[in-house]
This record gives C-alpha cells, structure tokens and sequence, in this order.
C-alpha cells in the first residue's frame, strides 16, 4: 500500500514538480538508482503552475499517488503546496493531502530597496516604521554565528530590512497561523517552508536573521525550510551563474543561520539543473537542506517527443519562440529568441536538441545545463500545455511512450541527486 504524503521535517529532501502529470515514474526510478539518505516530494506544484497547466491540486495529488503505486513505491515521502498566498490557496491544497506548504510573501516584498539612495530610504522606512514592532530588538547589535562570522545591525541594514521585508514577515507569519488553525481542526500534521527568493538581489545575513528571527517570535509554527535569494543568478532552466568562491562564502552564513535560528533546511528555489554548486550546497548545510525542481521535468517531456517525433518537436519550439518575449516575463532568464536560431535553421535533430534542451552525454558530472533554448522552452510550459493541440498530442506522446519518459527522468534526476550526495 502507498503511504500518504506526511512531513519530511529536517531529512535532506529532494522536490519534483511534474507539469504532465506523467512524470512521477521517472522521479521514483531516480529516487531508486542514486536517492538513498534523500527524502523526496513527489507531489509539487505551485498554486502559478496549476493555473498556467489548467490542473487542480487534486490532479496533481492523484497523478503523484498513482503512479507511486503503480510503481510500488513505499517509502515515505512528502507533498509540496508551493507558492502559496492567500488561506484559499491553503484550503484548496490542504482538503486534498497537502502537507508542506510553501509561503510566498513576495507580493509585500520591496525589491527595489537595496538601490534606494539614502534619502530615499528614510522616506520608505518612515512610511513603514509605525508598523514595525521589531527595530530596537537589532538596533546596534553584533550577532556572532556559528561558523565564526559577524553580524553587524547597522541602522542601514535594519532600515533596508524593514522597507524590503517589513510587510512580507507580517503576511508570512499571518498565513502560517492560518495554516496551524486549518490542521490543528483538522488533527493532521504540517510543515511550512517559507520563500524569500523571488527579489533581484540576494537576501543579506542580516535579512535572513531577522526574517527568521522574527518569524520565531511571531509565533511561526513547524518551520522547517527556508529559501533566501543568494548571491549569483539562479534563472530557469541552465546552471548557475557567477562566482562559486562568492556564492559558497554567502551560502556558508546563511547555513550558520539556519543551523543557530532554527534549525531548519534551507532550500534552493529554481534549483533544478543548479548541478555544479549542488556538492557545495550539500556539504554547507550538512545535509539540512531541500532542493526544488520544476520545470526540469517538462524539458525531459520534450526531449521525449523530440526522439518519438521530431517534426511536433519542431512545432512546439516555433510556438514557443512566438510565446516567449510573453510568457518571461515572470521569470528570471536573461535567453532571448536571437540568441538561438529558429527551427528551421537547424536541419539536423541532434544539433536541435543540443540548441534548445542541451545533451547529458556532453555535460560533465556536476554541471548543469547552460543552452539558452531550454529558457524559452521552460517560460512558455504554460502556453504549449494549455494549447488544445499540443497538449493533446504531448500526452499522447508521453502514455504511449512512458518507458522513454521515464529513462530520460531516471538519467536526468539521477545526476542530480548524485551531484548533491558528492556534499554529504
């Protein structure tokens, strides 16, 4: 029999999304060959996905049980209600088996502040400060963390703190309570992550500590994952960019936090295909830690219909170059349709799939994926799935052909839960 969905509380865990539906086979097969000592959520989907896939949290819950099942697997595992927002979000995803469930407070997030001229500062601190209740807790304090560093609370840092992330605390804790309530009612367990991830520029140790701190004194129950914006680019579909040496010295005092406010994981948002910093991701956070992965899954689903029918393939990739300078623009990518030919410039179907999905036998052990078509083919997921044509013969494609689907997946994955196991 297939255990329900429950919290993974702090086991090192690993999050699929699947946009098909058809993808929980794959996932398992991967857990199977390289997950052990990774816990992973097969059920994940966010409130924007569902929406963008026309699918509810019912048909993402019983795609992931069902093919769990089918697939004997009996493990535990755990189910991911992600970006969630308002208590309507929580009570559409709870009713069906939710247990992990992902605050977005990014709507109340001012992610313009940390370019505000001093003057300006004032101004915004001013129009914000009267519904604060946490400024002298910091004020003029040095918090030492575990790994040795220190972190100054300068006036500055807290003032930019409360302009950029004043009201976003305020909604988190609101809706975590909210939750508490519907399964203290209920009698079922959860847990809560909490994202932060979604600004243009990375979450400070100081912000972190006192979005945490206070998200602890505010009464924020079961807080198990937090995900911070660290410094480098994390965009859709390729791997890291920037500096290693900058991002491991940030993810270091972010673990530190973790480990000394907490303890809880911290999480890595668009985190699939991140396979170059995962080692580095593992070993900071000693295993406290959860990755997300989403459209990863609906790239692979391409690559299928790509070796079963080359011509769709094709198709897709023009209606999606004719959806993207659209459908980017709630999302981090810097691709453009100039910076990969049309479909009909490339002639040969292997130099297609390495312009617009990237070749795993081409790319070394821990490092992602870097071409720039996976980007305007991850931002258009929506438009192709929701396209009475497309969506209709993508299925089809995939549950006559799920083997192929489902060794793509166990490949794919299984590169990155090894990448990841190099840390632990």
């Amino acid at each position: 029999m297939t255990p329900q969905p429950q919290p993974l509380g702090l086991k090192a865990s690993f999050g699929f999304g699947d946009r098909s539906g058809l993808a929980t086979a794959g996932h398992v097969a991967s857990m199977r060959e390289a997950g052990d000592g990774i816990a992973p959520i097969f059920a994940q989907q966010s409130i924007r996905e569902m929406t963008r896939t026309q699918r509810t949290p019912k048909n993402v819950m019983d795609d992931a049980l069902n093919a769990m099942k089918a697939a004997n697997w009996t493990q535990v595992s755990g189910a991911d209600a992600d970006h969630l927002k308002t208590p309507a979000d929580v009570d559409v995803t709870a009713a069906v088996g939710f247990c992990f469930f992902t605050i977005d407070p990014s709507g109340n997030v001012d992610g313009e502040c940390d370019d505000y001229s001093a003057p300006v500062l004032e101004e915004k601190f001013g129009a914000v400060k009267s519904q604060i209740d946490w400024i002298e807790q910091y004020r003029g304090k040095t918090i030492k963390l575990s790994n040795g560093t220190a972190i100054v609370f300068t006036d500055e840092a807290i003032k930019r703190c409360a302009v950029k992330y004043g009201k976003a605390i305020e909604h988190a804790v609101s809706l975590a309570k909210y939750i508490e309530e519907v399964h203290t009612k209920a009698g079922k367990p959860f847990e809560i992550e909490l994202s932060v991830d979604e600004t243009p520029q990375p979450t400070t140790s100081a912000e972190h500590y006192i979005i945490a701190d206070q998200c602890r004194k505010k009464g924020m129950k079961n807080l198990v994952s937090l995900a911070p914006r660290f410094v480098g680019d994390f965009e859709k579909g390729v791997d890291f960019k920037g500096s290693l040496a900058a991002f491991e010295k940030s993810l270091s005092d972010h673990a530190a936090i973790a480990r000394d406010v907490g303890p809880y994981k911290l999480s890595l948002h668009s985190g699939s295909d991140k396979l170059s910093i995962y080692p580095a991701f593992a070993r900071h956070t000693k295993g406290m830690f959860h990755v997300k992965t989403a459209g990863t899954s609906y790239l692979e689903a391409l690559r299928a219909v790509l070796h079963l029918d080359a011509k769709l393939f094709r198709e897709i990739v023009e209606f999606s170059r004719s959806r993207y300078d659209t459908d980017r623009a709630t999302y981090h990518v810097s691709a453009t349709n100039e910076s990969v030919p049309p479909a009909s410039d490339i002639p040969d179907d292997r130099a297609m799939e390495k312009a617009y999905l990237g070749i795993w036998d081409q790319t070394p052990t821990g490092q992602g994926m870097s071409d720039p078509g996976r980007q305007i083919l991850h931002c258009t997921f929506g438009s192709v799935l929701t396209n009475e044509k497309y969506k209709g013969l993508i299925q089809q494609i995939l549950r006559e052909n799920q083997a192929v689907y489902t060794e793509l997946l166990r490949v794919h994955f299984a590169k990155h839960l090894v990448a990841l196991k190099a840390g632990l």
